[in-house]
């Protein structure tokens, strides 16, 4: 186990470039399976899940190479076909959410695939039911193994059948599941309701580079025809908008100028508009980000005077990944907002701790909370913490920053998952943060 000590107060400064997309790392990574030739893919970064992920390929025969800067090739021309179906495997999977999208390619180019239950954050019920579906929509039989507490995925001897299908919600790691499911199956797979998050397009794209045939990218009505076998490609990933959103909280939180570089700016959607509603000043320079430092920090209020509510929502609205940040940045500006996290009923409880530290919080139920800004009349006050998920952890980091006196955060293996080298990053800035292994 590891922490963070921090010491707060310091203002910060200068340039700093997000690192390649999690989030599309692992979906894009998962795709490599489809394929026995070649993938070579760049800007991943070197985080806990994404390491992770690649132990497992590894174990299931993947030839994994790295070719320095953030670019990884990938071969999976020898799977193991007995071992994924093992229990290590399985038990391997289950630790990792993002595992989750291993089943899609096997099950399109093996005819078979186990599902287990996944890990990952601790932040409430995340169902599978979209995934599990919407592979049964395409022909595959299901069965749960008691043994190795999975679900057994196999298809019909005459392999996939694509088929229209409405997903009973847009989400973005069952949308990808069954995407790539589909690309090997026979015939067309119509998939309305399908998430269209960036990452989603990003993995889109790359399936076709490698010769899939999709139609609809960027829409939630994808259509496609399925081809029998891919092709090797090279592909780079986007820059990590939930580190561009957290880059933004924090020059906010330290009252700092700072420019975030090369972010991508047209996929960020209404992520830049959400923090300009807190009073967060920032300027487009090209694919760059300008935060200056400011006094103070106003919410705005809705056309009619009523509070300001910031929720998340299914891609164009805003990820429920920056709403941790958007929560603590709120607490230094005047004001008030009402933060309402939709999607999970966990993922508000870290309020507790900001509570802790001096912030005006009201928690009205787990899934809303009301913020009154302190427009740093008060400053947080330093504590000892816990790390109970990625982005509660960044947020809390945050916190920290700007609090008077030091601050320690434990269990940051949680931040390690999403954030590379982040203490370093961030003290190359100015920032106070030092990694204690205990």
């Amino acid at each position: 186990m590891a922490s963070f000590v921090i010491e707060g107060g310091h203002t910060l400064s200068g340039e700093i470039v997000p690192q390649g997309a999690k989030n599309e790392a692992l979906q894009v990574i998962c795709a490599v399976l489809l394929t026995e030739e070649e993938v070579v893919i760049g800007n991943i970064p070197d985080i806990l899940d994404i390491r992770n992920l690649m132990d497992i390929l590894r174990d299931m025969g993947v030839a994994v190479e790295h070719r320095g800067a953030g670019t990884w090739s990938f071969c999976a021309r020898n799977i193991k076909v007995d071992y994924i179906s093992s229990p290590e495997f399985v038990r391997k999977c289950a630790s990792l959410r993002g595992s989750v999208m291993i089943a899609g390619p096997l099950l399109g180019r093996f005819g078979r695939a186990f599902f287990p239950k996944p890990g990952g954050d601790k932040i409430g019920r995340r169902r599978v039911d979209t995934h599990l579906l919407g592979m049964m929509a395409l022909g595959a039989s299901m069965d749960y193994d008691t043994t190795l507490r999975a679900y057994r995925l196999t298809a019909p001897q005459d392999g996939l059948q694509g088929r229209y299908m409405l997903l009973d919600e847009a989400s973005v790691t069952g949308t990808a599941n069954i995407l790539m499911a589909a690309v090997l199956a026979k015939g067309t797979t119509v998939m309305y309701n399908a998430a269209c998050e960036p990452y989603v397009q990003q993995l889109s794209r790359m399936l076709v580079s490698m010769g899939a045939k999709i139609e609809g990218i960027g829409s939630n009505l994808l259509t496609i025809h399925g081809v029998e076998g891919l092709h090797g490609t090279v592909h780079r990933l986007l820059p990590d908008m939930i580190e561009v959103g957290s880059f933004i909280g924090m020059a906010a939180l330290t009252q700092s100028s700072l420019t975030i570089r090369d972010t991508s700016y047209d996929n960020l959607g209404v992520i830049p508009e959400h923090f300009r509603r807190l009073g967060v000043k920032l300027e487009q320079r090209g694919d760059d980000i300008f935060i200056p430092a400011q006094e103070s920090y106003i919410i705005d209020s809705f056309i009619d005077g009523s509070i300001m509510t910031i929720a998340d929502a299914p891609w164009p609205g805003l990820t429920p990944d920056l709403l941790s940040v958007m929560l603590v940045t709120a607490t230094q500006c005047r004001g008030s907002v009402l933060i309402h996290q939709k999607m999970f009923e966990s993922r508000l409880f870290f309020v507790d701790r900001l509570i802790e530290m001096g912030a005006q919080i009201i928690l009205c139920d787990p899934h809303r909370a009301v913020v009154i800004g302190h427009d740093r009349k008060f400053r947080l006050r330093a504590s000892r913490m816990t790390s109970p998920d990625i982005r509660a952890g960044i947020a809390l980091l945050l916190a920290a920053m700007s609090a008077k006196g030091t601050s320690v955060i434990g269990n940051i293996e949680q931040i390690d998952r999403g954030y590379e080298n982040i203490e370093q990053r961030l003290c190359a800035l100015g920032a106070r943060i030092s990694r204690i292994e205990e």
